[in-house]
């Protein structure tokens, strides 16, 4: 909890996630985490989502932050309602909902979905989350699409797309991790620095014309063991 990890990692293309969580109870190896925010950098721009802290959750109210080069973006109300960007063509933002839910586009290269969640009364019962009343935890449940990946793209999601990739996760156990901490951790939502990063501000050697396989993250997981990503 409480540190930013490189989900995505192309030469014209990063992704850091910010994640937080509960510390880990005794005789758990791990925090219950969820992702609060994402940073995403693209040619020259940087792109803010991210879910406001809250205490009682009110679905009707917007608890989604939305920044563009460090300033803030302003959706039109209703759903449907459409965004586009003057200093970064291509880029799209449009409401899903009235509030929380967002589709945010640069064309041929990305999709995301977000949406804003808290964590309920009734999920921490069951999971034994402890969340107490100044803080639901509100947190982001988001599903990527992607056009143009390298087979060289990394990062904790990234790295599943790239050639002759094998995962290390041990699906049969209670709480399956699939590890890479030191790879993947950086010092900032901002920061290319982790070890495997290729971020450089350029456009890369892409698989053109490729649609690859979604990612849904989010914190559906029916044992409550936090963020889950499925392809």
């Amino acid at each position: 909890k409480d540190r930013d990890f490189c989900l995505v990692s192309e030469t014209n293309l990063h992704i850091n996630g910010h994640f937080i969580g509960k510390s880990k109870k005794q005789g758990l190896k791990r925090d219950f985490t969820w992702v609060q925010s994402i940073g995403v950098q693209f040619d020259s721009h940087k792109l803010y989502l991210g879910a406001n802290k809250v205490a009682k959750w009110d679905d009707a109210r917007d608890e989604l932050s939305l920044l563009l080069d460090d300033q803030p973006i302003v959706l039109p109300p209703g759903r449907g309602a459409d965004w586009e960007s003057a200093s970064a063509p291509g880029l799209k933002i449009s409401r899903l909902q009235d509030a929380n839910s967002v589709t945010v586009e640069v064309a041929e290269s990305f999709v995301i979905t977000a949406r804003v969640v808290p964590i309920t009364a009734e999920e921490s019962r069951i999971h034994k989350y402890e969340i107490t009343e100044d803080d639901c935890f509100a947190h982001l449940e988001l599903n990527f699409k992607f056009f143009a990946l390298s087979p060289q793209v990394t990062g904790v999601l990234g790295q599943t797309y790239s050639a002759g990739f094998k995962s290390p996760v041990k699906v049969g156990v209670a709480m399956p991790i699939m590890g890479g901490e030191d790879k993947f951790a950086a010092s900032d939502l901002f920061a290319a620095d982790c070890k495997v990063a290729r971020f450089a501000g350029r456009a890369i050697e892409s698989v053109a014309g490729h649609n690859f396989p979604e990612v849904a993250c989010g914190s559906g997981s029916a044992a409550g063991r936090g963020i889950v990503c499925r392809k």
